[in-house]
């Protein structure tokens, strides 16, 4: 019933014929995106540093992650609003699901959310430091540089935390956008490379391997071009 109701809502004649069904799709894609960042390349700085015996390996593990945000965790905070009934038509946001969990199991439930947020937000600047960090000193090895880069954080921060939601959210969705529009070009130029790890990971697989494991010697087009494996 609920899960008809979502679909009702965003996808039924009413939305449709009102032109709000297109807004809605553009909505669950914008955070979506910020949700799981499939697409943007930022995931794939930490899951480039995994050890694993195929490259494919990983990117299952990530697509894994995907879904397990995306398909599970936000789905059920969907059906805890849903479930929650929660008449204040002001409220979203966090505080909507704050509202909606602690009409449903007390006050620990307004508590829970607050301290998942606060660990969310806080892992989330820790992470995202340390990709650019990893980037910058990739790029240069000027400390000059990387200074600036650390005030520029450190100025985001507080920029972000007292400027308005609309006006956060507004700058994340345009900044994610260019993040991804860069990374489906690197995707474009890599592609190819990725369909033949699959390949090479899928034919372990059936000739009876349990554990594959790539080398540069198994696609030699790759030779000279990767500096691992």
């Amino acid at each position: 019933e609920v899960l008809g109701l979502i679909l009702s809502e965003a996808f039924g004649w009413g939305p449709v014929l009102g032109g709000t069904a297109g807004a809605a799709l553009m909505q669950g894609i914008k955070r979506g995106l910020f949700s799981n960042e499939a697409g943007m390349g930022s995931a794939p700085n930490v899951a480039a540093t995994a050890h694993v015996s195929h490259p494919v390996k990983q990117g299952l593990i990530q697509t894994l992650g995907v879904f397990t945000d995306t398909l599970l965790i936000c789905t059920c905070t969907a059906f805890i609003i849903l479930f929650g009934g929660v008449p204040d038509a002001s409220l979203n946001g966090i505080q909507l699901t704050q509202a909606a969990l602690v009409s449903e199991i007390g006050p620990v439930g307004g508590l829970f959310v607050a301290v998942a947020i606060f660990l969310f937000a806080f892992s989330s600047i820790i992470g995202n430091y340390y990709y650019g960090e990893a980037n910058v000193r990739f790029i240069t090895s000027r400390r000059g540089v990387l200074t600036l880069y650390r005030l520029l954080v450190g100025g985001m921060v507080l920029f972000g935390s007292l400027a308005t939601l609309d006006l956060v959210w507004s700058l994340a969705d345009v900044t994610m956008a260019l993040m991804t529009l860069c990374n489906l070009a690197a995707i474009l130029l890599l592609g190819h490379e990725a369909v033949a790890l699959l390949a090479d990971y899928v034919a372990q697989k059936r000739s009876g391997v349990r554990s594959p494991r790539f080398t540069k010697e198994r696609i030699p087009r790759l030779k000279g071009r990767i500096d691992c494996w």
